[in-house]
């Protein structure tokens, strides 16, 4: 049995050993995976937003309790991001290449970097809203997939079919950490702030959670650099 105060390092740390192996049998995305994990990782930094009114881990030192913060959370982040990001593509072995230059150059993208962005504008909006954190998070999220569609429609199957998989990954991780520590979902997840419904003992709210990240970050470093699946149909078509 792992100690309590372990239990939150151990379970995210483990994020980091598919996010290897990926990176070890997929030379041609690795540059997609460290950019992505890069990138999401300071997002571990938000932490506090969540801590207790969503959920209150133990973690090393007390950290979380004490500050909000813990050093858990950019490693999750950080592991998340880049297996987001090529989940879809190292299970279909499509590869990405670069967007002809008369595709960029259409009317359609000229709101490309405010779909980049509207996930990042809409959180604050509804953080103060008066409901649990983890809502704002999610529809932020989805608000970010949805405008990525309708700015670039050659990554729709990839937003949905990536935030499908990145469900499933997820869930197998939090059934993985009910098995391995009977009861932490219950006693670290903040229930009663929450729907109550569970699935498999698994919080609704985690599991669309990770839906809507596989979403958005599936598609969204095709989207920082004008790449597009192969294969893909245009976004005229």
């Amino acid at each position: 049995m792992i100690p309590e105060q372990y239990v939150w390092f151990t379970w995210a740390s483990a994020f980091l050993l598919p996010w290897a192996a990926l990176y070890l049998a997929l030379p041609s995305h690795r540059k997609t995976m460290l950019g992505a994990s890069l990138f999401t990782a300071p997002f571990g930094l938000t932490e506090p937003l969540f801590v207790p009114d969503y959920w209150s881990p133990p973690s090393l030192f007390d950290l979380a309790g004490r500050t909000g913060f813990d050093l858990e959370s950019p490693i999750f982040t950080f592991a998340i991001g880049g297996v987001a990001a090529v989940l879809y593509s190292a299970i279909t072995r499509r590869g990405m290449r670069p967007m002809p230059m008369h595709e960029i150059r259409k009317p359609l993208h000229r709101h490309h970097y405010k779909a980049l962005a509207s996930p990042f504008v809409a959180f604050p909006l509804l953080y103060f809203l008066p409901w649990n954190p983890i809502y704002p998070g999610i529809a932020a999220m989805l608000i970010g997939a949805v405008a990525t569609v309708f700015c670039r429609p050659d990554l729709k199957t990839k937003t949905w079919v990536g935030g499908l998989l990145f469900l499933v990954y997820y869930a197998v991780f939090l059934l993985g950490l009910e098995w391995t520590a009977p009861g932490y979902i219950a006693r670290t997840w903040n229930l009663s702030a929450l729907s109550g419904a569970l699935v498999v003992g698994m919080p609704l709210e985690e599991l669309l959670w990770a839906f809507a990240f596989g979403m958005y970050w599936s598609g969204v470093y095709e989207h920082f650099t004008w790449r597009r699946v192969a294969g893909a149909p245009h976004a005229s078509d």
